[in-house]
């Protein structure tokens, strides 16, 4: 494939929230430990939920967004607040927002330069933390099979039977093994080079 083709195209996307600083990240080793295990559970809406990806050259404008959709999840309430849970995302589902999921840069997606989808078909987020003041959220993020801590700000409102959560989650991809045409690891690329940012909005619907 035409490397400037398809990274005139992009990068990706990945859990629940533009450009920006990177969200804060720990190695798995100092992953906090979430103590939640009990509340009221509200199940996602796998229909309603959906998490969008954006990705980028390193220089220039050239750019890509597009979609990977949720599998399962539940989150856990308790006095009126989210304090738990745990969300997947079927890597398989991943498209590009205006060819869809048939093209070579979703393919490229899913291979081994990117996020070997056959070998690791979902990524998952299990939420250590929330914060409602200011509104973060804290999880334990895991593609690849690597798991580190981050830490995005969200919004979330909780309600007797339902709770709609958005975020904004901004990772450095390389950390989770995805090196392909990363300055870090590759030699002179110039304009080839795609950016080690991936940026991801996470809108999730969760129903008791």
């Amino acid at each position: 494939m035409n490397n400037k083709l398809f990274f005139n195209y992009l990068i990706i996307i990945p859990l629940l929230f533009g450009c920006g600083k990177p969200a804060k990240e720990a190695s798995q080793d100092h992953a906090p430990v979430s103590s939640v295990s009990t509340g009221q559970k509200y199940r996602v809406d796998t229909k309603e939920s959906v998490v969008t990806w954006k990705g980028s050259m390193l220089m220039g404008s050239n750019g890509h967004t597009g979609y990977v959709y949720l599998s399962k999840g539940e989150l856990t309430v308790e006095n009126g607040q989210v304090t738990g849970g745990t969300v997947e995302v079927d890597m398989n589902t991943i498209e590009e927002e205006t060819h869809g999921s048939d093209n070579d840069l979703v393919r490229h997606l899913k291979d081994s330069d990117f996020f070997d989808v056959k070998k690791f078909p979902t990524s998952a987020i299990t939420i250590t933390r929330v914060s409602s003041t200011p509104g973060e959220v804290t999880g334990n993020l895991t593609i690849k099979g690597i798991t580190h801590s981050v830490t995005f700000p969200a919004e979330i409102e909780v309600s007797d039977s339902l709770i709609k959560a958005s975020g904004r989650l901004v990772i450095d991809r390389t950390k989770w093994g995805v090196l392909y045409k990363s300055g870090k690891f590759y030699g002179f690329l110039a304009d080839e080079t795609i950016s080690d940012s991936i940026e991801f909005q996470i809108d999730i619907v969760a129903k008791k």
